[in-house]
């Protein structure tokens, strides 16, 4: 298989799956090596196609069903796993973070967390890696870009964040 067909092929299978796909699945499925298949996907990017790279593989984002609404919050590391559970919780899907870093300006994340499952994933990743969460740039204060079911699920997830004490509403 040439390289365009690989990445016509690759555009295929990332639009037509439900789930993010792996760099390594992509590169055993097309028989070629992981970093081919990072080249591939930054091509992709290049020539136009909405690829987000998440910390479970690659994605194209479908358009979000429902409230799509964003929450600030405030918490070190330790917070993280309860503030994310108290989202997906309530019917909430995590779609990314976001910080304020004072030279790049807006950095965001992807994450695509829809239940403790996915967030259990996320936070196992975390703990392998050596990286540390974008919020630690910015004192912990972050956004997160929540699509859910509608407003009332949206008012509970603020809630449970209120209720841990992570909602952030501006300087103490």
């Amino acid at each position: 298989m040439r390289a365009e067909e690989r990445r016509r092929a690759i555009l295929e299978h990332l639009r037509q799956s439900s789930r993010p796909v792996s760099a390594g699945f992509l590169a055993e499925r097309f028989s070629v090596s992981r970093q081919a298949v990072v080249g591939d996907v930054a091509l992709l990017r290049a020539a136009g196609a909405d690829i987000s790279a998440t910390p479970r593989g690659y994605v194209i984002l479908k358009a979000s069903q429902g409230l799509v609404r964003q929450v600030a919050c405030r918490h070190d590391g330790l917070g993280m796993e309860a503030e994310l559970n108290a989202m997906v919780d309530q019917g909430c899907s995590v779609l990314d973070v976001i910080v304020e870093h004072p030279v790049y300006g807006q950095l965001t994340g992807s994450l695509q967390l829809s239940s403790r499952y996915d967030v259990s994933l996320f936070l196992a990743r975390c703990a392998e890696s050596d990286a540390r969460p974008l919020s630690d740039l910015t004192g912990g204060v972050h956004l997160h870009t929540l699509s859910c079911p509608g407003e009332d699920a949206f008012r509970r997830a603020r809630e449970a964040l209120g209720a841990l004490g992570v909602l952030w509403e501006g300087e103490e």
